[in-house]
């Protein structure tokens, strides 16, 4: 069942990447940004009330370890969603979309730092291979050579 909300998942991002583009032509980003999160906090309290996930929940039933945690992972949502609009409000989605889904690459590589997840030659060649992807599509014809370029002169 997981792939399927997985795949429900990367539908969803589709559409807030386009809805997003669509909205931010008069909208400062942070305050987008801001105003989407308050919308979607407003719909997860309402589904969670609904589905009775706050039957038996009180502010002590987690630890101070697993609030710290989910404190650091809303801080970095709320961070990669503002750069998120900030990325959206002057760049083509589809390029926007294809640098942002490189956190599959750092998530690979501190899934196997953190959490001891196998890195094996299949991770590495799919991450490789994201990498691949998302300059291809993010970037216009000739900046791929100038970027090795720059890239090979800092090298040396």
């Amino acid at each position: 069942m997981w792939i399927l909300y997985a795949f429900l998942s990367a539908f969803a991002a589709a559409l807030v990447a386009i809805f997003a583009k669509l909205g931010l032509s008069e909208v400062e980003p942070t305050l987008a940004t801001t105003l989407r999160s308050l919308v979607m906090a407003a719909f997860l309290v309402a589904t969670a009330w609904t589905l009775g996930r706050f039957r038996d929940f009180s502010i002590h039933t987690l630890n101070s370890k697993e609030w710290g945690l989910l404190v650091l992972a809303g801080v970095a949502g709320a961070l990669s969603w503002l750069f998120y609009f900030f990325a959206l409000r002057d760049g083509p989605a589809s390029a926007v979309v294809a640098i942002d889904r490189l956190s599959i690459v750092f998530v690979v590589l501190l899934a196997a730092g953190f959490l001891a997840e196998p890195l094996g030659w299949r991770a590495i060649a799919g991450a490789s291979l994201m990498v691949t992807g998302a300059l291809l599509i993010s970037l216009k014809q000739g900046e791929l050579s100038r970027l090795w370029i720059d890239l090979l002169r800092h090298v040396k």
